[in-house]
C-alpha cells in the first residue's frame, strides 16, 4: 500500500473509496471555482499540454477517468474531436455538475458520463484509444489496481496520459509550496467549499503520492511501456505519458 492510499478525508475508519466519494459529492458545487483559484488559472495550461501529447495519435474513443466536473473531458473533446469520450467518476455530485456543463456546451453527442469505480471498471477489454486522468490518480483507493484496469481497457498501442499535482523538491519552490499547501489551500478551501477537512486531505495526498521515477516504475509494473514524465511549473505538476 502506498502512503497516499492510507490517507482518508474524514476518518481512519471506513473505506477510502466511500470517503472520497462523499467528499467530492460535498465540494462539487465549489470545485471548479476553487480549482482555478488555487492554481491561479495555471491548471488550464497544464491541461492543454496534456492534450497536445495526444494529438499525433488522433484517438477516436477516449475515457477520462476521475473526470470530476468534466473540465478535461470538455477540452479534450473540443481539441481532439474524438467520436466518443466517456467521463467516469465515483461521485454522482461531480457528474451532475459535469452534465450541466456538457449540455451548455452542446457536446452531449460526443461526451457522456458513467459512475464508475476506477479499480473495477465495467468496460470490456481493449476498447479505448486513449485514457486520461487529470489530478485524480492520487485519490485512487488502490493505485496499482486502478492502473491495471486502465491498461486492460486500453487498445494495444493505446495511450495513457496522467496529470498530477506534485511537491517541488528544490529551493525555494519546495518551501513556498509547503506553506501554500499547508496554510493557504486549507483556508481558502474551508471558506469556499464549507468542508473543513477536504482541503486538508488533498494537500496531504500531494505530499504522499509517488513521484517522478517512482511513479514511472509503478506504471511499468502495471504493464505500460514507453513511460515518460515531465515536470511542469517548477515541479508543481507532473505530466506522465505511457503506451499499452
Amino acid at each position: 500500500m502506498y502512503r497516499q492510499e492510507k490517507i482518508k478525508p474524514y476518518s481512519k475508519d471506513g473505506s477510502k473509496k466511500e470517503q472520497v466519494e462523499q467528499m467530492f459529492d460535498h465540494i462539487a458545487p465549489a470545485y471548479d471555482r476553487l480549482n482555478h483559484l488555487l492554481s491561479l488559472g495555471i491548471d488550464k495550461g497544464w491541461r492543454k499540454k496534456a492534450i497536445a501529447t495526444l494529438r499525433p495519435y488522433q484517438p477516436k474513443t477516449m475515457m477520462d477517468v476521475a473526470t470530476g466536473t468534466g473540465d478535461f473531458a470538455l477540452l479534450a473533446a473540443k481539441e481532439l474531436k474524438p467520436h466518443q469520450l466517456i467521463g467516469t467518476d465515483i461521485s454522482e455530485g461531480m457528474i451532475a455538475v459535469g452534465k450541466e456543463k456538457i449540455q451548455k456546451a452542446g457536446m452531449e453527442g460526443t461526451i457522456s458520463f458513467a459512475c464508475e469505480d476506477c479499480c473495477h471498471l465495467s468496460f470490456e477489454d481493449n476498447i479505448f484509444d486513449a485514457i486520461t486522468v487529470a489530478f485524480g490518480v492520487r485519490n485512487f483507493a488502490d493505485l496499482d489496481q486502478g492502473l491495471r484496469e486502465m491498461h486492460r481497457v486500453l487498445r494495444p498501442s493505446g495511450r495513457l496520459v496522467i496529470l498530477e499535482l506534485t511537491a517541488p523538491d528544490h529551493f525555494p519552490m519546495k518551501q513556498l509550496f509547503t506553506i501554500y499547501s499547508s496554510v493557504i489551500i486549507p483556508t481558502l478551501g474551508k471558506l469556499l467549499s464549507k468542508d473543513n477537512k477536504a482541503y486538508h486531505y488533498l494537500p496531504q495526498t500531494i505530499q504522499a503520492f509517488p513521484q517522478g521515477e517512482v511513479m514511472k516504475g509503478i506504471l511499468q509494473k502495471a504493464g505500460f511501456s514507453d513511460v515518460n514524465f515531465k515536470r511542469l511549473t517548477f515541479g508543481i505538476c507532473t505530466l506522465y505519458t505511457a503506451n499499452k
